[in-house]
């Protein structure tokens, strides 16, 4: 995976001059990521999350950012990749979506990318046992594919179970 990350490293650079939108990109398991930046409010290292009595499986909880109480979504479990490893590795990412502030679980974060709408390619078509509606699309980025999540659309979906823990509307 190490070989990956540089890989990454070096595409970002590339891609940072052209147009195109910004993308955070991140690792579960082997696969990359990715969501747009501008819904990243910050990075920060796994810790201090109570958990919450009868929350789905992906749900870990919620931590206090500064007053405000933000739920953690695990999306290797979300996504039924397998387990994470909790560590001082593992990484949050906090998003600042349209009606609330959530964190997400990640293994690692890789680096920040310029996708322009021509390399964001619509996902396959699967059969109904895939869910795809929040698959924006994939990108080929140097022989490595990078998944284009709809972010907004994977967090206000009522599966996720968030108004149950704030008491919000996603």
């Amino acid at each position: 995976m190490t070989g990956k990350n540089s890989d990454m490293a070096d595409i970002a650079q590339d891609e940072i001059a052209g147009a195109g939108s910004e993308y955070l990109t991140f690792c579960l398991g082997d696969e990359f990521y990715a969501i747009d930046i501008l819904k990243v409010q910050e990075i920060q290292g796994y810790g201090g999350v109570t958990r919450i009595a009868q929350a789905p499986e992906f749900v870990k909880g919620v931590v206090n950012l500064r007053g405000t109480i933000v739920p953690i979504i695990d999306l290797r479990a979300r996504f039924g990749i397998g387990e994470l490893t909790y560590d001082e590795f593992t990484i949050m990412i906090i998003l600042n979506l349209e009606h609330r502030i959530v964190g997400i679980v990640v293994d690692s974060v890789s680096d920040v990318l310029r996708l322009s709408d021509q390399d964001v390619r619509p996902s396959p078509t699967f059969s109904a046992s895939v869910d795809t509606r929040y698959i924006r699309g994939l990108a080929d980025i140097d022989e490595t594919m990078v998944i284009v999540l709809d972010i907004d659309g994977l967090m206000a979906d009522p599966s996720m179970a968030l108004e149950d823990l704030d008491g919000e509307q996603g």
